[in-house]
């Protein structure tokens, strides 16, 4: 009787132990499936902020190129300004010659 009874003692123990180790490999899953939660929301995040850095990239190489063309636009008017003073230099250079005569 002895013996049946430690038996009936290790064998519930063995089934303690399995339902122990089932428990704790349940909950280990159950953690990695919150950290794998998180995780995808981090990479989410931190895609979503990313595409919103490359418009906004995007944005300013636009702008850029506008401002360049603006420029350089620019350039040109303030040289055909200059022309234009020197043509009107000349004239009244010409002018003041011949008044002094």
């Amino acid at each position: 009787m002895t013996i049946e009874i430690g038996l009936l003692f290790t064998v519930i123990s063995l089934i303690i132990a399995v339902l122990g180790y089932q428990l704790n490999k349940q909950k280990a899953a159950i953690e990695q499936q919150k950290e794998i939660k998180i995780d995808s929301q981090q990479d989410a995040r931190i895609q979503a902020q990313l595409d919103y850095i490359g418009k906004g990239v995007d944005d300013i190489r636009i702008d850029l190129k506008a401002s360049e063309k603006e420029r350089i636009a620019l350039g040109e008017r303030v040289t055909r300004v200059e022309e234009s003073t020197k043509q009107a230099h000349k004239r009244i250079d010409f002018i003041e010659n011949k008044e002094e005569k």
